[in-house]
């Protein structure tokens, strides 16, 4: 028998690729239980349409990785649709799409652009897709954050912020878009610092209150989050106080694998984008006899690099 940590050192040889490809048939379906469900998490999906400019971006790589970004979340989501035991349902953690061709309301149901293109993709998973907000998914200093939520919620039937209650768990998106530091006319503008805003941080306490564990998912992480926003009120004073009831926080953003532990209060992932790579997803499973959670594929994560191996499935 061969451990997952074992397995990782293996995989970039013929046997870790034929391992791969068992993986999960072998560390899931033989212990598979009613007491146990899976979901996916990608993030930093960046897919463009026919408006994009090319050479826009700031460097070679990522000139380069913008073109590919459409058959990198299409191979995420084929390999997450293959899976069985399957997975249940999928968070999407921000920039789901690449900017704004227009500040035109109306251009974007007379034309087909990056929203339809994106949705199109995921509308190909076999199980939900729940969206969360980037920075990229908004344009603060060109596009009014009304207009953005107006075509989320026309294109994808989604709120600027939400709660999934699943199987006695919750799942939360997050808009660290939402306070000051995103509002142009504010004093403290700026854009690379999230802030949640009052109302939402109310609302997110509420969640907390009901005492299901949780998932929480937050486009920047949070060493780029204002910890407090009113006195001594924020989100990081908020995750400290519920630590035990949040399983989990999961970033996206900065394209890379990092992991800040406790730091925050409840173990904090920042995850890679499929922006750079189609291996870049999470796998999780939880038991909910136990209480427990593990993240399935956490031993193929290249840690602080855009890189994961690949988790193909028997």
């Amino acid at each position: 028998m061969i451990n997952r940590r074992q397995f990782a050192t293996l995989a970039g040889g013929s046997l870790g690729t034929l391992l791969t490809q068992k993986l999960w048939a072998e560390q899931v379906r033989a212990n598979a239980s009613p007491d146990k469900f899976y979901f996916a998490l990608v993030a930093d999906t960046h897919i463009i349409d026919d408006f994009y400019v090319k050479g826009s971006e700031n460097s070679v790589e990522d000139n380069e990785s913008i073109l590919v970004t459409t058959p990198r979340l299409t191979s995420a989501r084929d390999l997450i649709n293959s899976l069985n035991p399957a997975i249940e349902q999928v968070f999407l953690i921000g920039d789901y799409f690449h900017n704004y061709p227009s500040t035109d309301y109306e251009f974007y149901f007379k034309n087909t652009t990056r929203l339809d293109n994106a949705k199109a993709i995921t509308d190909g998973f076999k199980m939900p897709v729940h969206l969360g907000f980037g920075n990229h998914d908004y344009d603060v200093h060109r596009v009014p954050r009304e207009m953005s939520h107006r075509l989320f919620e026309a294109k994808f039937n989604a709120k600027p912020y939400s709660a999934l209650d699943y199987k006695g768990y919750k799942f939360i998106h997050l808009n660290n878009f939402l306070g000051s530091t995103q509002d142009k006319k504010a004093k403290d503008f700026n854009p690379g610092i999230g802030s949640l805003g009052e109302e939402q941080l109310h609302w997110f306490e509420a969640q907390m209150q009901q005492q299901k564990p949780t998932f929480v998912f937050i486009h920047y992480p949070l060493i780029q989050n204002v910890p407090t926003e009113f006195a001594d009120y924020g989100l990081h004073p908020l995750l400290r106080k519920y630590k035990d009831t949040i399983q989990l926080v999961v970033s996206g953003h900065k394209h890379k694998w990092i992991d800040y532990q406790h730091t925050y209060g409840p173990q904090h992932y920042v995850m890679a984008a499929t922006r750079y790579d189609p291996n870049a997803y999470m796998l999780m499973e939880v038991d909910t006899k136990h209480g427990t959670w593990k993240f399935m594929n956490a031993d193929l994560v290249e840690w602080e690099t855009h890189y994961s191996k690949p988790y193909r499935n028997a």
